[in-house]
């Protein structure tokens, strides 16, 4: 993991996360959709990585990118987290369009499960405050999917973005 000192490279993977440890790694996708009712669909291309320093937590980094343009659209940042012993899961994420959330929820067998339990929001962020989130990630065979519903001030549970991911490390 560059950027990590030498003692987070080879941390073994804790024992909490064996129940999902078939997401650790970097997956990519270039099929990524947007929709939502106050915008215009869209796709975007996409790398998230989960990784382990060997604490029953696991780093969360994603980014994503236009796929013509190749200019940057989203960032985020966080932190997956197993409770020991249980099938129960935190995810706390923080976007760079001024929004932090804490996604609870489970996984069963290569299904986790997440819904929003808090949201923080810059006071000068733009949009429409966005009230509440599920999200949903899969392994499908060798890929990863993640399909995320929002709902905001104005808008009920809608679906969001949906991607397939292949991993690339």
């Amino acid at each position: 993991m560059a950027g990590y000192p030498a003692i987070y490279n080879t941390a073994a993977v804790h024992d909490a996360l064996k129940s999902i440890s078939w997401i650790i790694g970097r997956w990519k996708t270039d099929q990524g959709k947007g929709f939502y009712p106050t915008i215009e669909p869209f796709s975007y291309c996409e790398e998230i990585e989960f990784t382990s320093i060997g604490q029953p937590i696991l780093n969360y980094h994603s980014y994503s990118w236009h796929p013509e343009k190749n200019n940057p659209m989203h960032l985020e940042s966080g932190f997956l987290r197993i409770k020991p012993g249980t099938n129960e899961l935190a995810f706390m994420v923080a976007h760079n369009f001024g929004l932090s959330v804490v996604e609870e929820g489970t996984v069963d067998g290569s299904t986790i499960m997440l819904e929003t339990k808090e949201i923080g929001r810059m006071s000068f962020a733009k949009g429409s405050a966005v009230v509440k989130t599920l999200r949903s990630l899969s392994l499908e065979g060798d890929k990863l999917k993640q399909v995320i519903s929002m709902a905001t001030a104005t808008q009920p549970m809608t679906e969001h973005l949906t991607a397939l991911y292949e991993k690339v490390g």
